[in-house]
């Protein structure tokens, strides 16, 4: 009987009480499910680390990671670091060495939840969210010279390739291919960044033509104008694709229309041969730290993810099943009306395993 091997990034906040309660549902998987075993190696990097060590992580960080046929993260970040460290030297760096393309970010308004959004009900709101992830605005290429005096200079190079364009936009349209609205979104900005996101279009425009997706339908919009309709006509996405900058904003406000960041899961994937990795989107949420009231949800859409992307499809849809009844009449945590804690509303889901 094969055990899965899990890397347990718990991290800052309340990553480790939301990672800890994606633990105790795997766990109790491994219970219910013949066959289904997990090994989970954690990891204490993050913060703390960092102020024992000026590192958010050893050296050899990457090499223990890939050791791992997937990772689970909690949240990084802390208000006494500046964030462009937590994030340079620890979430990007996984990404890019194991060649994470995927980002993944579903948006789903379901039953239970109420979206701020007048007249809109489960179901009605459905998207699947494909973020480009290793390249574009986030590339470490640039610089900062004079610093300090008044002719400070701060260079950022926004770097696109062709593969990076072409493997992101592809995966969006195989996804389509499965889904019953059979539609991509290309979120844009190339009438103002003339280069970069013009090469984006041409190789969107491309693959759209291939025969292969000659029944996906298309759309375009700039990213201030899709901002707009992810607020006015939500129903009209299906599947969306962009750039890093651009889907890591627009899904942040995908999730605050179908219930918030505290039901908002994400995967990093590649077809590199590395582990990929699976996180909610909340950050570290500091004010709360420790209240023990922090929403697992997220964690534990992202637990499902994970079981789906290591061929655990069964597993996958059993807590998918749980956590859905969980939104739909359990006793939920704070953020969503209820009065439960963390533990709580993950003994909920478990229940109904």
């Amino acid at each position: 009987m094969a055990s899965h091997k899990i890397a347990l990034l718990p991290g800052d906040g309340i990553g480790t009480e939301v990672v800890n309660e994606g633990v105790r549902v795997l766990k109790a998987l491994a219970k219910r499910q013949r066959g289904l075993r997990f090994d989970f190696t954690r990891y204490p990097w993050g913060s703390d680390y960092y102020h024992k060590t000026g590192r958010m992580a050893p050296e050899n960080f990457l090499d223990k990671l890939a050791e791992a046929d997937t990772i689970l993260l909690g949240a990084v970040g802390r208000p006494d670091i500046p964030d462009h460290i937590t994030l340079q030297q620890l979430l990007l760096p996984i990404r890019r060495a194991f060649d994470l393309y995927i980002n993944l970010r579903p948006i789903i308004l379901l039953e239970g939840l109420e979206s701020p959004l007048k007249g809109y009900g489960p179901g009605d709101i459905d998207m699947l969210c494909f973020r480009e992830n290793t390249e574009g605005e986030y590339s470490p290429a640039g610089g900062r010279h004079y610093q300090g005096f008044p002719a400070e200079v701060a260079i950022q190079n926004v770097i696109f390739t062709r593969m990076g364009c072409e493997r992101i936009i592809t995966a969006a349209f195989e996804a389509a291919l499965g889904r019953k609205k059979k539609h991509v979104t290309n979120i844009t900005k190339s009438n103002a960044q003339g280069y970069t996101l013009v090469l984006w279009d041409e190789v969107f425009d491309e693959i759209a033509a291939r025969p292969r997706y000659k029944k996906i339908g298309t759309g375009k919009f700039l990213v201030d104008a899709a901002a707009l309709e992810f607020v006015r006509r939500p129903e009209i996405f299906d599947v969306v694709v962009a750039s890093n900058l651009f889907a890591d904003i627009l899904t942040d406000l995908g999730a605050g229309i179908v219930g918030g960041l505290g039901i908002a899961p994400s995967a990093n994937t590649g077809d590199a041969g590395y582990p990929g990795f699976f996180e909610p989107v909340h950050g570290s949420a500091p004010d709360i730290m420790g209240k023990g009231i922090a929403n697992p949800v997220a964690t534990i859409f992202a637990v499902s993810m994970m079981l789906e992307y290591l061929g655990e499809g069964r597993a996958a849809k059993r807590v998918d099943t749980a956590v859905c009844e969980h939104l739909a009449g359990g006793r939920r945590t704070g953020d969503l009306g209820g009065d439960a804690t963390t533990r709580q509303a993950a003994n909920d889901i478990i229940k109904r395993l």
